[in-house]
């Protein structure tokens, strides 16, 4: 049995610029794998993942780094093109191919202490597939995918149709402010942290951004702070970065507060440079101690 294994899809990003056109892996099981792999190995990991045969390659790199990775077949990939202006905020996004979602039949051979579920679109993980996986441990959801709903290539923003059923089962959850929003309909971030543990999830962590992140455990709030980059390179997996180091610091009975500081400097290396967080845990703690 794993501590922690993560279920996603990889994806297959193409990335138009005025500038350039890029094609690259990534997804929240990618940028939390490889975050997750530069931290000491005294935690227990596995990679659940799911694509099409033409895109092994990103496997086998994973594997070469150390990440174990278990791979299911899917008729596709998912591929994300992402298409920016010369604003950064002016992006469109179309899903030129859409993989299969995880089944109940699939995670029966999976086995873990957590199950970081990391969401790309909203039929990723079906209701039976979260309770089924809450009988063999605890859940962490990503929320981002659960609310993005494609139709012909265009991704929608929708609400969570299930999320009342699905969060009565969720141990652990991470929100962006408007995640938040879109979920509990609260604008301030301690309501909608309150609204999530009223309907059962016993750790909720609210990212912020540069305003830091909140975590609401046992009845608890604890403002975590955001350590200043010395340059912001690439936000792309930041919350993703965050994910990994914050359970990798749960799984080690650290408490809410100290694993709150640990992810939020992890993201702040991420956010030095482009692609998944590559740092050691020196390097997070030089940031945690300036």
């Amino acid at each position: 049995m794993k501590d922690i294994c993560c279920i996603g899809h990889i994806t297959k990003d193409k990335i138009i610029t005025p500038r350039q056109t890029v094609y690259m892996a990534g997804g929240t099981s990618f940028y939390f794998s490889y975050a997750f792999s530069h931290l000491p190995q005294n935690v227990s990991f596995q990679l659940v993942t799911k694509l099409g045969e033409g895109e092994m390659k990103s496997v086998e790199d994973m594997r070469q780094a150390g990440i174990d990775v278990q791979v299911y077949p899917s008729r596709h990939t998912v591929y994300f093109e992402n298409k920016y202006g010369e604003n950064q905020n002016d992006r469109t996004q179309r899903v030129l191919e859409r993989a299969d979602p995880f089944t109940v039949d699939e995670m029966r051979e999976v086995n873990a202490g957590v199950y970081h579920l990391g969401s790309l679109l909203s039929d990723d993980f079906s209701t039976e597939v979260v309770k089924y996986l809450s009988t063999k441990g605890r859940i962490s959801i990503d929320a981002q995918g659960y609310l993005r709903e494609v139709r012909g290539e265009k991704v929608y923003p929708i609400d969570w149709a299930e999320k009342r059923e699905i969060l009565a089962h969720t141990d652990i959850i991470k929100v962006n402010e408007h995640e938040m929003e879109v979920i509990t309909g609260f604008t301030d971030p301690r309501a909608a942290a309150k609204c999530l543990a009223e309907w059962g999830v016993k750790e909720v962590c609210v990212t912020l951004g540069s305003e830091g992140s909140i975590i609401l455990a046992e009845g608890k709030f604890y403002d975590i702070p955001a350590y200043e980059p010395k340059e912001i390179v690439d936000a792309t997996g930041c919350g993703d970065t965050y994910s990994a180091g914050y359970l990798w610091c749960r799984a080690q009975g650290m408490g809410f507060e100290e694993s709150g500081k640990f992810a939020a400097a992890m993201c702040t290396l991420k956010l030095e440079h482009s692609g998944p967080f590559d740092g050691s845990i020196d390097d997070v703690r030089r940031v945690m101690a300036e």
